[in-house]
């Protein structure tokens, strides 16, 4: 294929779960790519061999479903067919892609594919879900509600079915669909039928709201027995949560914390550097993650002698931490730098990268996934915790949102007692086993152990 108008308009790790209900996301500092304008392509059958060539030259594999005999077939069946509009190319754009059964390698039509792009601002304009398609039942979930959203305000939760919006089923729809029907001027209303706990089914009306992002909330709480406790909760990994975790720490350093929760929980994930910035903070030594492709492990991310704070730290974790959130708690975990509590993470660990292609439209491919120090495969899998604390259902309803990181918050109080522990062993020189000394940093050097 000729190699004319075609242009690479981003090639970007995403460290995210899924698609942003509602969202607009812009961001040209976060673009990888030439700064030649894109030419637009007369023939819908170039934009289609170039989505073809993507797959074809970094696509990794891990449906089962590829293999380069039966995707080069399908390049001369889907090639030799006529095509009387854009429209029927993209749809069979988006035939080819189905038959990958990966529900992260996705095509986008350009305005699809100019909404999907980062926003660096840290303010969304939607309802404040993020949204994700399982792979094996195609229902359309709900990795987290955003802090604040209209979401969040109507008590959607993490692992939520979304089965109708406006009245019209999600069965067989797109996450990309699904964001079209639910997005609108702010100020405006949709209604979604959520089904949770595999049978109880609630209808929720929201009204669409401009939505801003502060990556970090913290204060210093003190324990009943008189410990300061720095509190840390970390809400996305935008462009700002780098800056925003470094000051939080340094001013609770200041202000003489003891120890740190780190609160990750439903933190939907966002930018791979992030996370790996954020790990440096906690960290002096060690591999925090390891991405592999179908050419085997590389680009092994470590931490750069450069912690903020030697500091215990306890990581509250739950099922609505995904992706990012597992690269850094797991960074954490593996490296014996803090205790997880909580529940198992969401289990997102692939990495996509965002293609433009020349007619303005886009895809996104997974390339690869990422592995913890140890080798772990965070795909499917999750971050098991060290230390289980569930939310009942009844806490769930009655906690509110300004509770949380409080003693009227069960999970966070497991993580302050749990902290507290570590401080009293420390003090007494008993069990150091997980009180953080870089000396002792886990540098694994079988990283082979995540090969398949």
């Amino acid at each position: 294929m000729s190699q004319r108008g075609v242009r690479r308009i981003a090639l970007l790790a995403l460290a995210g779960a899924g698609a942003l209900a509602g969202v607009v996301v812009l961001g040209s500092d976060l673009i990888i790519g030439s700064s030649t304008a894109a030419i637009i392509s007369d023939s819908p059958k170039e934009v289609m061999d170039e989505a073809w060539q993507i797959v074809f030259r970094d696509y990794l594999d891990t449906t089962g479903k590829y293999t380069e005999d039966r995707w080069k077939t399908l390049r001369k069946d889907v090639l030799n067919k006529s095509y009387g509009n854009t429209k029927d190319a993209y749809e069979a754009i988006r035939g080819m892609l189905a038959t990958l059964d990966d529900p992260y390698t996705r095509f986008l039509d350009p305005r699809e594919f100019k909404e999907m792009q980062i926003d660096t601002s840290g303010e969304l304009s939607g309802v404040g879900i993020q949204l994700s398609l399982d792979k094996d039942t195609k229902e359309l979930i709900v990795v987290s509600p955003i802090d604040g959203s209209p979401a969040s305000r109507a008590d959607v939760k993490p692992k939520d079915v979304i089965t109708q919006i406006n009245g019209k089923s999600t069965k067989g729809m797109s996450t990309e669909d699904a964001v079209k029907l639910i997005r609108g001027p702010a100020g405006s209303k949709v209604s979604i039928q959520l089904r949770r706990n595999k049978s109880q089914l609630i209808s929720v009306d929201l009204i669409r709201d401009r939505i801003e992002i502060h990556a970090v909330d913290s204060r210093l709480n003190t324990t009943p027995d008189g410990i300061k406790v720095g509190y840390i909760r970390l809400k996305q990994f935008n462009a700002n949560a780098t800056k925003d975790m470094r000051q939080a720490i340094k001013e609770l350093e200041d202000k003489g914390a003891q120890g740190y929760v780190l609160d990750l929980r439903s933190n939907p994930g966002g930018l791979l550097m992030a996370s790996v910035e954020i790990a440096r903070q906690w960290l002096d030594d060690g591999v925090i993650v390891s991405t592999k492709t179908r050419d085997g492990v590389q680009d092994i991310k470590r931490a750069g002698g450069k912690a903020l704070t030697k500091a215990p730290v306890v990581v509250l974790v739950n099922e609505g931490s995904a992706s990012a959130s597992e690269i850094l708690s797991g960074a954490l975990q593996d490296n014996n730098r803090a205790v997880l509590v909580g529940q198992k993470t969401f289990g997102k660990g692939l990495v996509q990268s965002v293609r433009g292609l020349s007619d303005g439209s886009g895809m996104t491919v997974t390339i690869a996934k990422y592995l913890t120090p140890s080798g772990r495969d965070i795909h499917k899998y999750g971050i098991q915790p060290d230390i289980t604390a569930k939310l009942s259902e009844e806490d769930a309803r009655n906690l509110k949102f300004e509770q949380l990181g409080t003693r009227s918050d069960p999970q966070y109080k497991v993580a302050e007692t749990t902290l507290s522990k570590q401080l009293n062993a420390a003090s007494t020189g008993v069990i150091k086993a997980k009180i953080y000394n870089p000396a002792s940093s886990n540098l694994p050097a079988a990283l082979g152990a995540g090969e398949e």
